[in-house]
């Protein structure tokens, strides 16, 4: 199973990104997905999670209103738009995978991760 992600960069604040997730050797449609982030010197967050019909979007508090989580089953991936972006928002960004329909806030809740793609916010 890989997860990779992609789509990270450099982003002056007030602009946007979109962060692709693409798994293969999965059955993508039976997981839900999640974004979560780790900023230096602290915890891995979550940040988005989607349900794996799509019928459930849940978003962090801090990121509400700004970023979009999506997914397309038919090609196996999943995405997140990030609109508004803030130097706080600077981490490096994580896809994840847990099997079965339920959408969680914790890391350990999660069987599956990709590698990571860094995301930084000039102010």
């Amino acid at each position: 199973v890989q997860l990779q992600a992609s789509g990270g960069g450099l982003v002056q604040a007030g602009g946007s990104l979109r962060l692709s997730c693409t798994a293969s050797e999965l059955t993508f449609s039976t997981y839900s997905m999640a974004w979560f982030r780790q900023a230096p010197g602290k915890e891995r967050e979550f940040v988005a999670g989607i349900s794996w019909s799509d019928t459930s979007r849940y978003y962090a508090e801090s990121v509400k209103g700004r970023f979009t989580i999506s997914r397309d089953n038919a090609k196996n991936t999943a995405a997140l738009q990030m609109n508004s972006l803030k130097p706080e928002d600077t981490a490096v960004y994580y896809c994840a995978a847990s099997y079965g329909m339920g959408v969680w806030s914790r890391p350990y809740e999660y069987n599956y991760w990709g590698q990571g793609t860094l995301v930084t916010v000039s102010s």
